[in-house]
């Protein structure tokens, strides 16, 4: 917790059913108690930085493809060789 916000504030709060279940379940992703959660998404609402939040960083795999290939366009070059296969043996 920052130093900024040492001084604890004890209220009841009535959330709405769907911001209720986004909680649990940001809850159950991040392994944080829901008071940590609560307060982390109230001040990044609030445009304020939250000190507990890493920044997020993309690893980078290597997934052994050659280059040139796109995995993301497996399926389509899939159905160009089915196709091809298909007209030469309609040939």
């Amino acid at each position: 917790m920052c130093s900024a916000y040492s001084e604890q504030v004890r209220t009841t709060l009535t959330l709405d059913p769907d911001i209720a279940e986004h909680l649990r379940r940001e809850v159950k992703r991040s392994g944080k108690p829901f008071k940590v959660v609560v307060n982390e998404l109230l001040r990044r609402g609030l445009g304020q930085s939250t000190d507990s939040l890493p920044p997020f960083q993309v690893e980078p795999h290597d997934f052994g493809m050659l280059v040139g290939v796109d995995p993301d366009r497996m399926n389509q070059l899939l159905d160009e060789l089915e196709a091809g296969e298909a007209a030469r043996k309609l040939s």
